[in-house]
């Protein structure tokens, strides 16, 4: 279910990119005034929010391959659902500061 989520997440962040890239050849003055609110700490939690939905969809995507195409995958689905999480996990942690410093350092000043 979270594969299928995490799916329909990222096809919509695509949908609002694409749009949001396009008004640049409608209206320049208003790409300028809609790239200033990405800079905003909410959008970087946003952001944030994104990289943990592409990042949990590639890693578990490579275990549904697994499963599908393994002739042991399905017997072991579960472990390597633990092992997707536990990378996710340190992939997220590492991927929070280059990702939220720059929100941080706005909230609290630096």
């Amino acid at each position: 279910m979270a594969h299928r989520v995490t799916g329909v997440l990222i096809f919509f962040f695509l949908f609002v990119h694409v749009l949001d890239t396009a008004l640049v050849r409608v209206s320049p003055e208003a790409y300028d005034e809609v790239v200033a609110t990405y800079k905003t700490p909410l959008v970087a939690v946003l952001e944030y929010g994104l990289v943990a939905a592409i990042l949990f969809h590639a890693l578990n995507g490579l275990r549904v391959i697994a499963v599908d195409f393994w002739s042991k995958g399905a017997r072991y689905q579960k472990h390597m659902l633990w092992t997707v999480m536990a990378v996710w996990v340190v992939l997220m942690l590492g991927a929070m500061y280059p990702v939220l410093g720059h929100a941080a350092r706005e909230v609290f000043g630096s």
